[in-house]
C-alpha cells in the first residue's frame, strides 16, 4: 500500500495506475467500435445502393492506431494533476494529432469521390479516367499542404512568409510550364464539358478521325486512312470541331438534271416519282423534291430528305437505292439524264 502511495510527477503510482488502466480501457473501447462499424457497414453495403455507407467504411479504416492512442492517453491524463505546461503541451499535441487525423479523413473522402467518379465514367469515357485520376492527385497535394501549414501554424510557426513563398515560386513555376498547364486545364475542360468522347467521329479544321484517347496533354485520333492523328488538347479547343457522334439524323441534298427536251407532263411526273421513290425508303423522312432552276444544259432538281440513322453507311446505302430506282423509273418513261453539252453554229461567209 505504500507503493501506491508514492508520488511521481505530482501524482502517487496509483493514481498512475488508474490512469493507465482508463487507457487501456478507452482504447479498447475505441478499437472494437472501429471494427464492429467496419465489418457492419462492410455488409450492409453490399445490401444497398446508397455509398454513405462505403464513405463511412473508408473513413474508418484510415482512422489511424496513432489517433486511437493519443485519443486514450488524453482521456486518461485528465484523471491525473498535471502541471499548467504540461496540460498546455497536452492541448497542444491532441490538435496536432487532429489535424493529422482529420488529413487522412479528408484523403479517403477524396480517394471515395474520385473511385465513384471514375466508376461512373468507365462506360461513357474510359480516358477521362486519367484526368480525374490526376486531379485526385493535385487535390491530394494541396490537402496535405493545408494540413502541414496548419500543423506548423499550431506550433508557433510563422507561415506566412512560407505562404507568400509558395506564391511566389507557384507563379514562377506556372510560367515555365504554362504551355503543359494549358494542356492541362483543356483536359480537364475536355472531361467537364465533353464536346466528344471516345469512339465519337469528328472533324478538326481539314482532319477527320475517330476519338481514340484523350490524356492529360494530347487527344489522339485515328484516321479513316488508319493513322493516328495526335492533338494537343489547348489547340484541339481553339479549333473548330465537327462532332458526327451527336448526330441524330443526317440531312441530304441532292441533285439530278434532266434534258430540255423533257415535258411539262413528265417534269410534273419526276417530283411526284421522286417523292414515292424516297418515302418507301427505310430509316427516311422526306422533306421536299422541287424544280428547281434552268441550267446551262439541265432542268434542274433538288431532293431533301433525312436518313434517321446517323450511321454513314446507312445513308450510303440509301442514296444507292434512290439512284437506282430513278434510273429504272426514268427508262421506263423515256426521261433522259442530262449532261453538259453544248451546241456551236457555224455560220459561212456570205452565207
Amino acid at each position: 500500500m505504500e507503493l501506491l502511495n508514492k508520488i511521481y510527477y505530482g501524482n502517487t503510482a496509483r493514481d498512475w495506475l488508474i490512469a493507465a488502466g482508463v487507457l487501456i480501457v478507452v482504447f479498447a473501447i475505441l478499437k472494437i467500435v472501429q471494427r464492429v462499424g467496419i465489418s457492419r457497414l462492410s455488409k450492409l453495403s453490399l445490401l444497398t445502393h446508397n455509398k454513405v455507407d462505403d464513405l463511412l467504411v473508408g473513413i474508418l479504416e484510415n482512422t489511424k492506431l496513432f489517433f486511437l492512442l493519443l485519443a486514450s492517453a488524453y482521456v486518461a491524463s485528465h484523471t491525473l494533476a498535471l502541471e499548467p505546461s504540461v496540460t498546455a503541451l497536452r492541448e497542444k499535441l491532441i490538435i496536432l494529432v487532429l489535424i493529422l487525423q482529420g488529413g487522412f479523413w479528408a484523403s479517403a473522402t477524396v480517394s471515395f469521390g474520385l473511385a465513384r467518379n471514375i466508376e461512373k465514367r468507365m462506360d461513357q469515357d474510359a480516358s477521362s479516367t486519367t484526368t480525374i485520376t490526376f486531379l485526385g492527385f493535385v487535390a491530394r497535394i494541396i490537402l496535405w499542404s493545408i494540413v502541414l501549414l496548419s500543423m506548423l501554424a499550431n506550433l508557433g510557426v510563422n507561415v506566412t512568409g512560407l505562404i507568400t513563398g509558395l506564391g511566389i515560386g507557384g507563379i514562377a513555376i506556372a510560367l515555365a510550364v504554362q504551355n503543359i498547364l494549358g494542356d492541362l486545364l483543356a483536359s480537364l475542360s475536355i472531361v467537364l464539358d465533353k464536346p466528344f468522347v471516345i469512339g465519337d467521329f469528328i472533324i478538326v479544321d481539314s482532319l477527320m478521325g475517330s476519338v481514340e484517347h484523350i490524356g492529360l496533354k494530347t487527344t489522339r485520333l485515328r484516321s479513316l486512312s488508319g493513322e493516328q492523328l495526335v492533338f494537343s488538347n489547348n489547340d484541339l479547343l481553339k479549333s473548330r470541331i465537327r462532332n458526327y457522334g451527336r448526330m441524330s439524323e443526317r440531312r441530304i441534298v441532292f441533285g439530278f438534271g434532266v434534258i430540255y427536251q423533257t415535258s411539262l407532263d413528265k417534269l410534273r411526273m419526276i417530283k411526284e416519282m421522286v417523292t414515292e421513290i424516297v418515302r418507301s425508303q427505310e430509316n427516311t423522312r422526306f422533306d421536299r423534291a422541287h424544280f428547281k432552276e434552268y441550267g446551262d444544259s439541265s432542268l434542274n432538281f433538288e431532293v431533301v430528305y433525312y436518313v434517321t440513322n446517323p450511321d454513314y453507311t446507312v445513308y450510303m446505302d440509301i442514296q444507292e437505292r434512290i439512284n437506282q430506282e430513278l434510273f429504272r423509273r426514268f427508262a421506263e418513261q423515256g426521261i433522259e439524264f442530262a449532261y453538259p453539252t453544248r451546241t456551236i453554229y457555224i455560220q459561212r461567209e456570205g452565207e
